[in-house]
């Protein structure tokens, strides 16, 4: 009887704890999207592709009533392509949400995303090739201003900023990044500087994030160094860029006299690899 007992408690301890773990892996489930736009050369063709925190099943239901199969397997990546010319709505800005099953059955609703139609052009939310345009300009060719001072000498600066391996444990942001940044230090004696860096971020409810950081920089001819940095992220734009200042202290290891930095930027994780 004793034995029965104890084989009775295990068994129980077992599903409470398969119990607890479904419940946290439920909470931790997060949707990322990449596109959800409708083709440029079609006004029908509703493109959707987005990445899940772990592998699920996935749907998509349009509007509160049109439903579409994603993903009958459990995977991560999720893509389909709708075709809306038999569907009916009633404004241009389209609402869905994305239902997933994970392995164990257990369904998660998504928030509500949106996308327009383009009956007629229109640039709203950033879901749209516009966005995509903007997407790639800012990560590839937009510089952030800035200005560096060193010894009371003030000049102004250039620098972009690119997250190459991103760790995702944040709502709305990465919980931290490794990052490349080339910067333009006008009138110093090398100009560019490169730059190899690792950031933490924390949300903040009142603004976007706070976020420290520490770097290693070189120009490859005489200036070498360490970094130290705080950036303040105030607010999105477009949903998509995050605008932020950053003030950065560099000392140079052959120098007396560090370079002080302050930046106005904006962030975004485009291109990052996430883990």
């Amino acid at each position: 009887m004793n034995k029965i007992t104890l084989i009775i408690l295990f068994l129980l301890l077992f599903q409470i704890e398969n119990f607890s773990q479904i419940n946290q892996q439920s909470e931790e489930l997060e949707i990322f999207l990449i596109d959800a736009f409708c083709k440029p050369d079609s006004n029908e063709i509703f493109i959707l592709s987005y990445y899940s925190s772990f592998p699920v099943k996935s749907k998509v239901v349009l509007q509160n009533k049109y439903e579409f199969q994603v993903s009958n397997e459990l995977v991560e990546l999720h893509k389909i392509r709708i075709d809306l010319s038999k569907l009916k709505f009633d404004n241009k800005q389209v609402e869905f949400v994305i239902i997933s099953t994970d392995s164990a059955g257990i369904e998660y609703q998504s928030e509500k995303f949106d996308f327009d139609l383009p009956f007629e052009p229109e640039i709203k939310d950033g879901s749209n090739l516009y966005t995509l345009g903007l997407f790639v300009i800012s990560v590839l060719l937009v510089p952030n201003p800035g200005l560096s001072a060193q010894n009371n000498k003030f000049e102004w600066s250039l620098t972009k900023e690119i997250p190459l391996i991103s760790f995702r444990k944040g709502f709305n942001y990465a919980s931290s990044f490794f990052s490349f940044e080339l910067s333009y230090l006008n009138n110093y004696e090398n100009n560019f500087i490169y730059r190899i860096g690792y950031k933490s971020l924390w949300e903040v409810k009142s603004i976007e994030f706070i976020s420290a950081g520490i770097s290693g920089f070189s120009d490859f001819r005489k200036k070498s160094g360490i970094a130290t940095e705080m950036s303040i992220g105030y607010f999105k734009f477009l949903e998509t860029f995050t605008i932020y200042t950053r003030y950065r202290y560099n000392y140079i290891f052959s120098s007396n006299y560090g370079v002080h930095e302050f930046y106005v930027g904006f962030y975004s994780g485009f291109l990052t690899i996430y883990l």
